[in-house]
């Protein structure tokens, strides 16, 4: 008989999110550079508060998140009031796209956008709504004509995963500006931190009505084992999302972690500088290989080989010296690799190992 027992519409829709992956059979200790984690890891100050913690582990934690907030905002010049934490960035797109989004509804997202969007979106009952982008990188005006009277969240990273291109502020305040009254635009910038100088649009949130901003402690802080986030907007709107949020989403340790973390200016500082460093080598060995490569202002580049073929064919010849890249054919780019920017040996043992397959020197 059939069953009666289903889902909600646009769950079955979804296909379940793969992270990169981390193991290579026969090789016990692979090089990771799958997931675009921080090699460095997180600093003493994040790891002593971590261990701190063993002894509260009975606790229950806050519900209000408020120390972490009145970290966030110290460190980032933000009113904490204005702030949300969650289980990861990917937890407050979840609380946006349940809150703001549902049978009926438009959620947009590029062509190339983080895999999330779309699952949120599903999960939520929405429909996502792609939009082209022009040469790897979001185009404003597509965005803007996609909007209707049933758009109700536009998500862009900035910059962008896996292109790790970058537009420009005045670009994203005119999406802002341009978006239908209903329509609230979720600023991702999961990899702010990485470019010198930039709030993740911070300023641009705190001045409108109709913008949120979302950042992680997985990437340049190094914490992406505990799954710690947080969203800026205006009060309504965490107002809202605090109502979907469960009230102990993050434990005793990744609420002092974290507020240790983000105070460790020293830290993040020096893990972008070599950041910056290491990819700028990567990216010039790369393009010397012939290999298409775009200005990256994240912590990976995105290395386009010429055919989907040669992609996958680069991918095993790594594996096979166990070393892991990310392969993107489901975020559009089959023909091509993201590949995490890692510690100094690791960047050259990954420009060496393409060089090789490749049969050049670079």
């Amino acid at each position: 008989m059939t069953h009666a027992i289903r889902p909600q519409p646009g769950i079955l829709d979804i296909a379940p999110y793969v992270g990169g992956e981390a193991q290579v059979p026969g090789v016990a200790e692979p090089l990771k550079l799958s997931s675009n984690e921080n090699p460095f890891g997180p600093g003493a100050a994040a790891l002593a508060a971590f261990g701190a913690a063993a002894g509260r582990l009975h606790r229950y934690p806050s519900t209000d998140h408020a120390e972490l907030r009145r970290a966030i905002g110290e460190v980032h010049g933000l009113d904490p009031d204005g702030i949300i934490c969650g289980a990861g960035s990917d937890e407050i797109l979840t609380f946006l796209c349940q809150a703001y989004a549902g049978p009926g509804d438009e959620v947009i997202h590029t062509e190339h956008g983080f895999l999330m969007y779309r699952i949120s979106a599903l999960a939520a009952g929405a429909t996502p709504v792609q939009v082209p982008e022009r040469e790897r990188r979001v185009d404003v005006d597509a965005i803007l004509a996609a909007c209707g009277p049933r758009t109700r969240l536009v998500f862009l990273a900035n910059p962008a995963n896996p292109t790790g291109t970058m537009i420009a502020e005045a670009e994203v305040a005119r999406l802002a500006e341009g978006l239908p009254p209903q329509a609230l635009l979720v600023l991702d910038g999961a990899y702010a931190e990485y470019v010198e100088g930039f709030d993740g649009h911070a300023g641009l949130v705190a001045a409108r009505d109709n913008a949120v901003m979302t950042r992680t402690f997985s990437k340049i802080y190094g914490l992406g084992g505990l799954r710690i986030g947080w969203g800026f907007g205006p009060r309504a709107v965490i107002e809202v999302l605090n109502r979907v949020r469960g009230p102990f989403n993050l434990s005793v340790a990744q609420l002092e972690a974290a507020a240790a973390a983000v105070r460790d200016r020293a830290h993040v500082a020096r893990c972008r500088d070599e950041n910056t460093r290491l990819r700028a080598l990567l990216t010039a060995r790369l393009r010397a290989l012939g290999l298409g490569c775009d200005d990256s202002a994240a912590n990976f580049v995105l290395a386009r080989f010429p055919s989907a073929a040669a992609a996958a064919a680069c991918d095993a010849a790594l594996r096979a010296e166990g070393i892991i890249v990310r392969r993107v054919a489901s975020y559009g780019f089959p023909e091509a690799l993201r590949i995490t920017v890692g510690d100094e040996a690791g960047t050259q043992r990954v420009a060496e190992a393409i060089a090789r397959h490749l049969g050049g020197r670079a």
